[in-house]
C-alpha cells in the first residue's frame, strides 16, 4: 500500500463484539482465542464500552492457582461486563482521516478507537496494531 491510506483500509469492519448484558466469560473466551486485545461492547448496535483482557486481568489480580473453569465461574459470578468495561470511548465517524485516529491515539492513552455510521452505530474499530501495520506497508 503506497498510497495514503483511507480509514476502511485500517479499520476492521464488523469487529467481533460483546452485547451489554452478556456474561464476562463470553469476553474474557473471545479475548482469549483470539489475537485482537479489545472488544468493543454494544447495546443494540451502539457502541457503549470497550473491554480489554487488561481489565479482565485488574478484576481477577488476586486469583491465583485456579484452573480456567473456576475463573469464568468467578468472573460471572462477582462481575459484570460493566464491572470491567472502559466507557470512555474514543469514537471517530466513518469518513474521518488515519490522521485524526492516529492523533488520538499518539498520546498513548488509548489503543483502540470505534468507528462509527451516521447514526452512531458499530462500523468498525482501530487499532494501535492496525495503525503500525499500514505504517510497516507504507516503508
Amino acid at each position: 500500500m503506497k498510497h495514503k491510506p483511507n480509514l476502511t483500509d485500517v479499520m476492521t469492519s464488523d469487529p467481533e463484539k460483546v452485547h451489554l448484558g452478556q456474561p464476562l466469560s463470553d469476553a474474557y473466551d473471545l479475548l482469549e482465542s483470539n489475537r485482537f486485545h479489545h472488544l468493543p461492547v454494544v447495546d443494540g448496535s451502539r457502541p457503549v464500552g470497550m473491554i480489554s483482557s487488561t481489565d479482565i486481568l485488574k478484576l481477577v489480580y488476586d486469583v491465583e492457582g485456579h484452573d480456567d473453569r473456576m475463573l469464568r465461574t468467578m468472573l460471572d459470578h462477582q462481575f459484570t461486563l460493566e464491572d470491567a468495561m472502559s466507557t470512555d470511548l474514543v469514537t471517530v465517524r466513518s469518513g474521518e482521516s488515519v490522521r485524526k485516529v492516529a492523533d488520538h491515539m499518539s498520546s498513548g492513552a488509548v489503543h483502540s478507537v470505534v468507528v462509527v455510521d451516521a447514526e452512531g452505530e458499530l462500523e468498525g474499530i482501530v487499532t494501535s496494531s492496525d495503525l503500525i501495520q499500514v505504517l510497516a506497508q507504507m516503508l
